[in-house]
């Protein structure tokens, strides 16, 4: 975890992103790289007769308000004992953060709602590097609490149980929850003893799925456990599939009660 991209905006929700990614820069030792995004495009204009304006005025101002928040964040993290930047980029959020992440180790984000600019799904399935989402009613990340990684199986679930590794070594307890039979293609077996070799004892917790669905139930663990992270596959169904007819991923992105580490 040497590189860690953050998406940097001015809303209120910034606060946990940056906490978050200066808890995890000092234990790993990371370079934190800021990535303020606008789409300067959007001040493009075009008439009836096929002709294009620049609103001027409108870019200057917004070009004004990035150019502020990449000094205040500077100001703000110059205090600070790890070694960062800040990067304005012009393009929308999700293609900004996509392409900055090749060369990350992890993106930090916010959860946000589902009408924001960049959600936290559609980024985990655009990048090759896990995304930490934290909710916006969420403070920073508590490296120490308890994780709960929600395992089905997937390929998905694998990928981002491999990738939180090294945020969880800390943690007070770490324990795999799987709704229903353990009928997936990597058993839960499998991934303790890997977590076990890297000196991660987890405990494992199998609940009957009875008449509720597997995320209402991973809902109701998360409340029981109070893990400070949640560790899941993103969409390890097709995403259509998810978006018509509902699944783990999609509902817990809407109503995630703690952070969650996704990988696709």
């Amino acid at each position: 975890m040497r590189n860690l991209l953050i998406h940097a905006d001015a809303s209120r929700a910034m606060a946990a992103r940056t906490e978050t990614a200066l808890a995890i820069g000092r234990r790993h030792r990371s370079h934190l790289s800021f990535l303020i995004a606008s789409p300067f495009q959007q001040f493009i204009a075009t008439d009836p007769f096929g002709g294009m304006y620049l609103a001027a005025g409108q870019l200057a101002k917004a070009e004004l308000a990035d150019q502020e928040l990449a000094e205040r964040l500077a100001t703000e993290l110059a205090r600070e004992d790890v070694p960062w930047d800040v990067a304005i980029a012009d393009g929308d959020v999700l293609s900004a953060m996509s392409l900055a992440a090749t060369l990350a180790d992890l993106a930090i984000v916010s959860l946000g709602q589902p009408n924001t600019p960049m959600r936290a799904g559609d980024l985990a399935l655009t990048v090759p590097v896990p995304v930490l989402a934290i909710p916006e009613s969420s403070g920073p990340v508590d490296l120490d609490a308890p994780v709960m990684v929600a395992w089905n199986g997937s390929p998905q679930a694998a990928h981002a149980l491999r990738a939180a590794v090294p945020l969880i070594r800390d943690a007070s307890e770490v324990i795999l929850v799987t709704v229903g039979a353990d009928d997936g293609r990597i058993p839960a077996e499998d991934a303790l003893r890997y977590l076990s070799r890297h000196g991660i004892h987890a405990d494992f917790r199998q609940v009957e799925r009875g008449t509720v669905t597997a995320e209402e139930i991973l809902e109701q663990q998360a409340k029981t456990i109070a893990p400070g992270l949640i560790v899941m596959g993103a969409f390890g169904r097709p995403r259509l599939r998810e978006t018509l007819f509902g699944g783990v991923t999609r509902y817990l992105l809407e109503a995630a009660p703690a952070p969650l580490l996704l990988a696709h």
